[in-house]
């Protein structure tokens, strides 16, 4: 009895071992391992990007986690990121999404040296001809980013055709900048890189990498400098035109107490001057590139005529205007005297505070007034146009169906305009009577296009994608005789409108092209185009 007792404890005792040891052979790795083993060379040690983009929070904080999913077992066609559908496991692809969506510690770091050490040189600029090399009005072209598959197309704003198609960085964001004369643009995507790219010759003439997570990048109306908004770090950076790195500035208060994200960068090339909002620190920095620009005196000054304070140099440097709320993005009045900046809901002990609107005087470094502006406004695609007379600014709401319309002399609201739902981009034209605007952020008018008439102020007009589709951002062609719209589809297309009948001319297949900028209209701040 007792030999057949211990037979039996032998048996089960030894299935239990083979589960074990079974278990333990078909364990999954852990997703540093992963991480290591697949990604690590093209994504770097940290995920802070090398050949392939960054891989942090905050760089895919507009991916999904299924459509990364989609991506590690796929790959990316047309890049260099293979598919890993055979190489690994459904469990291990869903342990590298749950760990690249979670914060790297330690925390990575980009320092001014990384910065020049990242920047390349595809090419001699001098070298090159300074006569476009296609047959084209230079001023009239598109520049059209097409999501889907990073790239960006070169289109012909008259005959609407593609001239050259061309691999970008991994999401470009904030919207390409030109150089005055319209030859160069600058991208900048959501992992730092700056392109610098040549229209006349269509091709990439130099590029560096600014920061880990960046917002935007701006271009000074003189077209030497270049600055750069930055996540992370908590800095901005400004370079040449070459992209040859001049400084870095800790975008934090001035005692060093505390730094912040950096919201935006935008140039306001009538001051001579970068505008920076701060996203986490109530404060608008002004930066002059004005080589005469006044000197800077930080804190209470009683007379500084006196010399009753030190003063910072005014060229590069940075002025400070203090807020009672930072701001998320803002919009300049025609003069750019003014700042109207939105603010997000914040949450503390009291509550969730609500989303307002503030009207920052430039020169007296102080807020003047705040807009009545109900839900979310999304002032960064603010537009401004002549209404009666009167210039107003009228802008789309993230969260409502609506369009405010504000009086630009005295602040007040002069309108709501009911849209099918929230929207994000409004553009228009000072040959065109009417504004156009979407609805993307609805999940069931996404596909409408409003048309609002600019001396009634009231919507005369819609166009329809299918439903399910997303039809968005409209930029009209130097003359304003035509406006381009996008099919925000993977198998997209970018849409030809005539800006007055409203009828569809001509549509080029594109993959989601996110957004489209004429070099006019970009380089001479037409009326109605976000600047």
């Amino acid at each position: 009895m007792f030999d057949l007792i211990w037979r039996v404890a032998l048996t089960v005792g030894l299935m239990f071992m083979g589960y074990d040891l079974s278990r333990a052979q078909s364990a999954s790795p852990p997703p540093q391992e992963l991480f290591a083993r697949h990604c690590a060379a093209c994504h770097g040690v940290q995920r802070q990007g090398q050949m392939g983009p960054a891989l942090l929070p905050e760089s895919l904080e507009r991916l999904r986690r299924g459509d990364a999913r989609d991506v590690i077992l796929k790959g990316r066609t047309a890049t260099q990121m293979p598919a890993f559908g055979e190489q690994l496991s459904p469990t291990e692809v869903d342990s590298l999404v749950q760990w690249i969506y979670t914060p790297s510690s330690p925390r990575p770091t980009w320092s001014e040296s990384d910065i020049r050490a990242s920047r390349t040189e595809l090419v001699d600029v001098r070298k090159l001809p300074s006569r476009p090399q296609w047959k084209a009005d230079p001023l009239n072209l598109f520049v059209v980013v097409e999501g889907g598959d990073h790239h960006v197309s070169i289109v012909d704003g008259d005959r609407f055709d593609v001239i050259h198609r061309f691999a970008s960085r991994f999401a470009l964001h904030g919207g390409p900048k030109f150089s005055p004369d319209g030859r160069f643009v600058y991208f900048g995507s959501r992992d730092g890189w700056i392109t610098k790219y040549d229209l006349y010759n269509l091709r990439v003439v130099a590029e560096v990498r600014a920061g880990l997570n960046m917002r935007n990048v701006a271009v000074s109306g003189d077209g030497r400098w270049v600055l750069a908004g930055n996540y992370l770090p908590h800095t901005v950076a400004l370079f040449d035109s070459d992209l040859q790195l001049v400084r870095t500035l800790t975008a934090g208060l001035l005692d060093g107490r505390a730094t912040s994200r950096v919201s935006a960068v935008y140039d306001a090339a009538p001051r001579q001057s970068f505008i920076v909002a701060l996203k986490d620190i109530p404060e608008l920095w002004e930066i002059s590139y004005n080589p005469r620009a006044e000197p800077i005196h930080d804190g209470y000054v009683h007379d500084f005529r006196m010399g009753e304070a030190i003063a910072s140099p005014g060229f590069l440097g940075v002025r400070r205007t203090p807020l009672s709320e930072p701001l998320d993005d803002f919009f300049f009045d025609p003069p750019y005297r003014h700042v109207i900046g939105a603010t997000r809901p914040r949450t503390s002990q009291e509550g969730e505070s609500a989303p307002t609107a503030q009207v920052i005087n430039l020169d007296a470094r102080q807020r003047i007034a705040t807009l009545p502006l109900p839900g979310m406004p999304h002032l960064g695609s603010g537009i401004t146009f002549s209404h009666q007379g009167r210039s107003v600014l009228a802008t789309p709401n993230l969260q409502q169906g609506l369009i405010s319309v504000i009086d630009l002399q005295n602040w007040r609201l002069i309108k709501q305009i009911p849209t099918p739902g929230p929207g994000f981009f409004m553009r228009s034209h000072e040959h065109s009577p009417y504004a156009w605007t979407d609805a993307m952020m609805s999940p069931q008018a996404r596909n409408i296009l409003s048309v609002i008439d600019k001396n009634t102020l009231e919507v005369v007009a819609q166009l329809k994608a299918p439903e399910g589709q997303t039809l968005a951002h409209i930029e009209f062609t130097r003359d304003g005789r035509y406006a381009l719209a996008s099919l925000w589809e993977k198998d997209g297309a970018l849409i030809v409108y005539d800006a007055r009948s409203l009828k569809e001319v001509k549509r080029l297949p594109m993959s989601k092209p996110v957004g489209k900028y004429n070099v006019w209209n970009k380089i001479s701040r037409s009326e109605g185009t976000s600047h």
